[in-house]
């Protein structure tokens, strides 16, 4: 089947150089514009109509600044909202200190898609499917959202409303994403089950972090966690399965007690990727498969 691409809608294309630019040309236009950041995902559904085009298009990729990925033992990990998915699968700290995140930001899409899409961007499209929205679950992570009104933090976990619905206004922007410290005994795993790996959107997602008791994950579970992305409305945490291997000593039946549970909060719909019934199935294999993964 071939996608016909038509001409883009006509807007008018707005390219602030500062934050304050910015925040002040989405409180002019309120409801009237986008912001484009990446576009990877924004400019395709334009192109095809699904989406309705705004009267104004406000680019801020070139305001300086909000590319950053930055480290602290205090304050934890900070990511601004220009930062892309490819500098975020890359980061060495990241990747040491964050695994969970670094892997699912590798899972997302092609090589030149990683280059220019944002991890901000992929959160704000708040589709269920999104690959870093379980990673970001389970490590508790919040977003810094700025308007000319001033700043506010919302966790994460708050930030989805429904299906490509967040708490986002009118007249805000997400400007930064701060993850927590873990301790470095932590393993955190992203499994993706898709046709093509990289290449499709998530029919399922499984996102686990867990924290051994004595550094030793042969031994109690001091914390676990388990995020669900493509099976509800919005990426949700599988918190009866967690509390199942909290305080416990993971073994093969515990493990499927827990595999099991995840399955039954799954909430997912039938559409034209997969069935609903595939994908509790797909959940609990892959949370399963998860927790193997971590106490191997």
């Amino acid at each position: 089947m071939v996608t016909l691409y038509r001409r883009l809608p006509k807007f008018e294309y707005l390219r602030p150089t500062s934050l304050q630019e910015a925040l002040s040309l989405l409180a002019q236009y309120k409801g009237k514009a986008r912001l484009l950041a990446g576009g990877t995902d924004l400019v395709p559904k334009l192109k095809r109509r699904e989406i309705e085009a705004p009267s104004y298009l406000i680019d801020i990729k070139s305001i300086a600044g909000l590319d950053y990925i930055r480290h602290d033992e205090v304050e934890g990990l900070k990511i601004g909202a220009l930062a892309t998915i490819h500098a975020i699968e890359t980061s060495p700290i990241i990747k040491e200190r964050f695994p969970v995140l670094a892997q699912a930001a590798y899972s997302m899409a092609s090589v030149q898609v990683r280059n220019r899409a944002t991890v901000a961007g992929n959160i704000c499209n708040a589709v269920p499917s999104a690959d870093t929205a379980p990673a970001l679950l389970t490590l508790q992570a919040r977003v810094k959202l700025a308007s000319q009104k001033g700043e506010r933090w919302v966790d994460i976990e708050d930030f989805f409303t429904g299906p490509k619905e967040t708490v986002l206004t009118d007249e805000e922007m997400l400007l930064e994403i701060e993850v927590p410290n873990l301790p470095l005994s932590h393993k955190g795993i992203y499994l993706k089950l898709s046709p093509r790996r990289s290449m499709d959107l998530a029919v399922v997602g499984v996102a686990v972090v867990a924290v051994p008791e004595n550094g030793v994950f042969k031994d109690v579970f001091k914390d676990v966690r388990i995020a669900l992305g493509a099976v509800a409305p919005t990426p949700i945490r599988a918190r009866r399965a967690e509390e199942v291997l909290r305080g416990q000593s993971l073994n093969e039946e515990l493990i499927k007690k827990a595999a099991q549970i995840a399955e039954e909060e799954a909430r997912p719909i039938d559409d034209h990727r997969a069935s609903a019934w595939y994908r509790k199935k797909m959940v609990n294999v892959l949370v399963k498969r998860a927790l193997q993964q971590i106490i191997s």
